[in-house]
């Protein structure tokens, strides 16, 4: 694990066509896994986007600090939990696409 865990949290019963993230963390890193059923996440930095179909609980996807993310295409009972690197700050968030790019200077 390349961060020290400092908070678990999960997402579930998420509905169908439903979709969550759609954000970046100035510095934050998290670790993302499907415990059960499936789902896909979207990495974005800017310049390349990249989806990856997660559906093992066995193996996880690590996100770095200024990645846009977006989870979607949730399958029925799936549980998303996510290892995180720091407590929540609502002031580590970039919400909006346009900000973030701006940030990347892109």
């Amino acid at each position: 694990m390349p961060f020290e865990i400092k908070r678990v949290y999960y997402l579930y019963d998420v509905p169908g066509g439903a979709d969550r993230g759609g954000h970046a963390h100035k510095n934050l890193h998290q670790l993302i896994i499907a415990v059960s059923g499936s789902f896909d996440v979207t990495l974005d930095d800017g310049r390349e986007k990249k989806r990856f179909h997660l559906n093992r609980s066995y193996s996880g996807i690590y996100v770095c600090p200024m990645i846009w993310r977006e989870l979607d295409n949730f399958s029925s009972a799936s549980v998303c939990l996510v290892l995180a690197s720091n407590l929540y700050d609502a002031a580590d968030y970039y919400r909006d696409y346009e900000e973030f790019l701006q940030a990347q200077n892109i």
